[in-house]
C-alpha cells in the first residue's frame, strides 16, 4: 500500500507498512507500551489508525455495542466478518485482530482453522481466542498453518456468565498459579500475545515479566505490556454498562444527542437546509423549464 503525500513541498511516494507480530513483540522488548482499541467499522478504524493505535481488535463486543445483544454470546461469524472487513479496509498501519465468536473455534482444530482463514481472507492479520489449557492444541494448529493467535484468559466474557459471572480473577494463590500456568502454556503453544481481563495487578505483573509474548490488559493494572479498551466505552458512547476499569476520554453520547436534537429542531423549524446546503439550476434553464408544457 502506498500513500502519496507532500513533504517540504516535495512530492514523494511513501510506503506504509502494517504492523506484524514481530513489530508488536519488538515494542515489548523495547519497553514501549502497546496501545490497543476495539474497532468495528471503516470510519472509526481510519481515525484510530491515524491516531497511531498499534492493534485494532475487532471484538465480539460488537454484538453488544453495535447490534444491541445483551452479551457477546449470540454474535455470529457472519456478523463478525462484516465488521472485520470494514475495519481492515480502513486500516493501513495497525495490526487488525479478529475476535473469533463463540462456537467458531471450540468444536475442533479443523473448524477453528477453517473459520480463522475466513477472517484472514477479509484482511485481518491475526485472530483472538478465549480460553486456557483447553485451547493449546487449537492454537498450535492455527500457528502451524501460519495464522497468528492472540489468546485471552482471566475473565472470559463469552462464557464467564455461565459459571460465576463477571468477577476479578487471580485473587487467591491457587487461582493465580492456574492463571500463570495457563499463560505459559498458551505462549508455548504459539500465541504471540495474551489478553488478561480483570486479573489482579499482582498476577499481571508476574505474567508480563515471565512471558516473551505481549501481555495486553483490560482491567488488569498498569504492569501489562499494553492496554485495550472498548472504543465505545472510552468515548462515552455506550451507556448500558460502565465498567470500573474504563477511563472515559470523552462523553460523546451527550454530544451526539445534542447534535441530533439540534438537527431535528432545524428541520422542523425550516432552518435546515440553508442556502449553502442547496443547489440551483441555471436561471435561463429554469425559466425555460417553467414555460415548457411537458412539465405538467
Amino acid at each position: 500500500m502506498y500513500l502519496y503525500r507532500e513533504k517540504d513541498n516535495i512530492n514523494t511516494n511513501t510506503r506504509i507498512r502494517k504492523k506484524n507480530v514481530n513489530d508488536i513483540l519488538t515494542l515489548k522488548k523495547k519497553g514501549e507500551k502497546i496501545a490497543v482499541l476495539t474497532a468495528y467499522d471503516y470510519s472509526t478504524s481510519l481515525i484510530c489508525d491515524k491516531a497511531g493505535i498499534d492493534i485494532l481488535l475487532v471484538g465480539d463486543s460488537a454484538g453488544m455495542v453495535m447490534l444491541g445483544y445483551e452479551s457477546t454470546m449470540p454474535v455470529s461469524i457472519q456478523e463478525m466478518l462484516v465488521f472485520c472487513k470494514g475495519v481492515a479496509m480502513g486500516t493501513k498501519r495497525a495490526m487488525v485482530v479478529a475476535d473469533m465468536p463463540f462456537g467458531s473455534y471450540q468444536p475442533n482444530s479443523g473448524i477453528a482453522i477453517k473459520n480463522a482463514i475466513r477472517f484472514i481472507k477479509v484482511g485481518c492479520d491475526a485472530v483472538k481466542l478465549e480460553g486456557g489449557l483447553e485451547l493449546v492444541d487449537t492454537i498450535k494448529a492455527l500457528v502451524s498453518v501460519g495464522i497468528p493467535v492472540m489468546a485471552h484468559i482471566g475473565l472470559k466474557p463469552q462464557t464467564s456468565h455461565l459459571w460465576e459471572g463477571y468477577k476479578v480473577q487471580g485473587k487467591t494463590k491457587d487461582s493465580s498459579i492456574k492463571l500463570i500456568a495457563e499463560a505459559k502454556a498458551l505462549e508455548q503453544a504459539g500465541a504471540f500475545s495474551i489478553v488478561l481481563e480483570m486479573v489482579t495487578t499482582e498476577v499481571t505483573k508476574i505474567i508480563s515479566k515471565d512471558l516473551s509474548a505481549a501481555v495486553i490488559g483490560i482491567g488488569s493494572g498498569c504492569d501489562c505490556d499494553g492496554q485495550v479498551l472498548v472504543l465505545h466505552d472510552m468515548l462515552g458512547i455506550y451507556e448500558d454498562i460502565r465498567p470500573r476499569f474504563v477511563k472515559r476520554y470523552a462523553e460523546l453520547s451527550n454530544s451526539i444527542f445534542q447534535a441530533i436534537s439540534r438537527y431535528r429542531s432545524d428541520v422542523k423549524s425550516r432552518k435546515f437546509p440553508e442556502e449553502q446546503n442547496i443547489f440551483h439550476m441555471n436561471p435561463n434553464e429554469y425559466k425555460e423549464l417553467k414555460s415548457d408544457p411537458r412539465k405538467k
